[in-house]
């Protein structure tokens, strides 16, 4: 049972509730052990089947501009520098030439999250021992585990769409009744081995307002919430915030999301996406579900990875 918090809309999670909930999603997971974790649900026929979602064959990022500039919710900025610059007077061959360096898993640029990425009681997913994790790199369940790619049905649930506001306020909480109730509005049903992506109007807000410290005050599912997840089998999950909200509704887990996705379900996550440029073509063409192509890069040892995930209507 979920305990109140003062706030209103957030109720909280005592450590004995959120272990009771942790176990039992780790027992409900297909995908208990291996490097993909629930990708394995992306199936070829799967696959195949999503290609079919594509009818106008126009191709929308959700994802956000890399940011070089500090922020209040990006101190740790990516560096972009130049190392060539060509000379305009100059004849024959030259080339323009730069270099690129982010802190892959900040709170302003859009990234996907290894299942090495999560640590909790000293192991990673699946009982993958926490040492397997180096100086020199992850050893086990790498982002690597992705190097084909991951495609699939994408689904996006538009949840400020479904309460009639442009975003939710910080601090506030998507419930599994929010995600049911806003398949039933958008007339679309999430199913088994789906890349489900929900929109919180993160990227929204800080467009109107401006940047806030996003790691003290964000909106984001509540653990409750992964019941959902588990109930319809998704092989991903992916947000325009954190995907936890902040401050954190579980005594003593400051990102409960995280654990119980990764951890306990093995979902690779992506956050800090951006929905702004999907949810009104979705919006226009009646129609939330979509071919999904999300490219990792080729690291080996990391433990994530910036992305550019591409929905095909």
């Amino acid at each position: 049972m979920v305990t109140p918090d003062r706030r209103v809309g957030a109720p909280r999670l005592t450590s004995t509730e959120f272990g009771t909930l942790y176990e039992r999603l780790r027992a409900r997971s297909a995908w208990a052990a291996g490097e993909r974790g629930a990708l394995e649900a992306l199936t070829p026929a799967r696959v195949v089947a999503a290609a079919r979602e594509v009818r106008i064959g126009r191709t929308i990022t959700l994802a956000a501009p890399v940011e070089s500039t500090p922020g209040p919710d990006n101190p740790e900025p990516a560096r972009h520098r130049m190392r060539g610059v060509p000379d305009p007077a100059a004849s024959g061959l030259d080339f323009a030439r730069d270099s690129f360096a982010m802190n892959v898993h900040g709170d302003a640029d859009s990234h996907i999250d290894a299942l090495c990425h999560v640590i909790y009681d000293g192991t990673l997913h699946g009982g993958v021992s926490a040492g397997s994790v180096t100086a020199d790199g992850a050893r086990a369940l790498s982002i690597e585990a992705a190097h084909d790619g991951i495609v699939g049905r994408g689904v996006l649930l538009d949840i400020p769409r479904l309460r009639g506001v442009p975003w939710l306020e910080p601090g506030d909480h998507v419930t599994a009744e929010d995600l049911a109730a806003a398949e039933t509005a958008q007339r679309v049903e999430v199913t088994e081995g789906d890349l489900l992506f929900v929109r919180v109007g993160h990227r929204r807000r800080r467009g109107e307002l401006g940047p806030w410290h996003a790691a003290e005050a964000r909106a984001g599912l509540h653990p409750s919430a992964m019941e959902f997840l588990a109930d319809r089998r998704v092989a991903v999950l992916g947000g325009d915030g954190n995907n936890d909200t902040a401050p954190s509704s579980t005594d003593g887990v400051d990102f409960p999301v995280h654990v119980l996705a990764i951890h306990a379900m093995g979902l690779h996550l992506l956050d800090y996406l951006q929905f702004e440029d999907l949810a009104p073509v979705c919006e226009a063409e009646e129609r939330w579900s979509f071919l999904c192509v999300i490219s990792p890069l080729r690291l080996p040892d990391a433990t994530g990875s910036p992305v550019n995930p591409t929905a095909v209507l």
